[in-house]
């Protein structure tokens, strides 16, 4: 394995989501690259005159500031050499050149990877088709990949969790960023319950909305198949989604209302081609045969009998959160606050248009919404005064 540190430089030099294969087979190898002066780096036929100029930004004592961090918060690093970067990562076009892992990666190799995506403000119908896919894959042998964010993403990763089976969350910011602080908790029991939280950022790394973009190849590169529960046209989840196409991945999406603008992205990908997902087996279907050791068919149900079975097991509070009649009489809920939200303007619109059906905290409020502090929290008192929304412990707020 070539020493890390190299690998950390030219990750810090060329950025996230560098194109560096070429550049590494032109050369022989990173050290390589590290020890050619300006003038060969400019003759390459592979190397831009700007890469040259990037390649001098940094140098291996940087790579070392961070490898002594993650030693000291415990993270793994896993460089593009090592053997335990993974394999299906490892074919993208532009896969990192180093990963930060808090965690242990050693079950994604080998088995059925399936990447959940979908919208952070999403509805009851996509919080709940979410968790049951994700469950039943999971209960199946299969392993769940998302994005650690609210929404979606959180759903999937609590059914991988709730089925004792292996969820990891690739993230767009660095271990340890104070980022969606509010969704702290389930990273933790990520981690705890077998899985892992990956990043190509260093620790601390700050955030930027290109991150997520970026991120978002993460996802599908370490996927067999991506599944997208919740899009609108301009959704991050299509971004996920045109990477998935690009590096052969399967798409499947789940079906939902043609009258409902928060499903229309998911409805054109069906349009367009995608796989209609209608239970954890029309997915699994698409690998059993390619991983007939480790994925159980024969543990696969409908949505319908999963919620069945859950329901008849669970307790009363369980079985408020997992029944249909609740699902329904949820969303007819959240339909009539958004026609009573379509009334609100100025900045209780802004607000209100941050917050979606998991509790969110107010510093992530007041960064999504790019209202003052000050005007933020009128505008929640107003609008929990309205009815449009509830809070919880710890200044967090989520539609009601």
């Amino acid at each position: 394995m070539e020493d890390k540190r190299y690998w950390i430089w030219l990750q810090l030099c060329l950025g996230q989501g560098a194109h560096f294969l070429p550049i590494i087979e032109d050369f022989g190898s990173v050290r390589a690259l590290y020890a050619a002066n300006l003038l060969e780096r400019r003759m390459s036929s592979v190397l831009t005159a700007a890469q040259c100029e990037a390649l001098l930004k940094f140098s291996l004592e940087d790579a070392d500031k961070i490898i002594r961090e993650c030693e000291s918060e415990n993270y793994e690093i896993i460089c593009f050499d090592d053997e335990r970067y993974p394999e299906k990562l490892r074919g993208i076009s532009n896969p990192p050149a180093a990963l930060y892992v808090d965690g242990s990666l050693k079950g994604i190799d080998g088995k059925a990877v399936i990447g959940i995506v979908g919208t952070r403000k999403a509805s009851t119908y996509a919080l709940k088709a979410s968790e049951i896919m994700s469950r039943g894959m999971a209960m199946c042998g299969a392993v769940i990949v998302s994005g650690g964010a609210l929404g979606v993403d959180s759903s999937a990763h609590t059914g991988a969790i709730k089925a004792s089976g292996e969820t990891y969350a690739v993230l767009g910011s660095g271990l340890g960023s104070d980022y969606l602080k509010s969704n702290e908790k389930l990273r933790n029991e990520i981690v705890s319950s077998g899985g892992a939280l990956i990043t190509e950022y260093p620790p601390n790394a700050k955030v930027t909305r290109q991150n997520f973009p970026m991120r978002n190849r993460l996802i599908s590169g370490l996927s067999d198949g991506v599944l997208v529960v919740e899009a609108g046209v301009k959704s991050g989840s299509l971004i996920t989604a045109g990477h998935a196409l690009e590096q052969g991945r399967d798409v499947f999406a789940i079906p939902a209302s043609i009258f409902d603008k928060n499903f229309q992205g998911t409805n054109k990908l069906i349009d367009d081609g995608a796989f209609v997902a209608t239970s954890p087996y029309t997915v699994l279907s698409h690998y059993s045969e390619k991983y007939n050791k480790t994925l159980d068919l024969s543990k696969v149900k409908t949505p319908y009998e999963l919620v069945t079975a859950l329901t008849n097991n669970a307790n009363a509070e369980e079985k408020k959160q997992i029944s249909f009649d609740n699902v329904m009489k949820d969303r007819a809920e959240r339909v009539k606050i958004q026609n009573e939200a379509l009334g609100l303007s100025g900045d209780e619109k802004t607000v209100f248009s941050t917050l979606g059906e998991s509790f969110i905290g107010i510093d992530d409020i007041i960064r999504s919404s790019g209202v003052p502090a000050n005007k933020v929290l009128v505008s929640l008192t107003m609008l929990e005064m309205k009815g449009l929304i509830e809070s919880a412990s710890g200044k967090r707020y989520r539609l009601k």
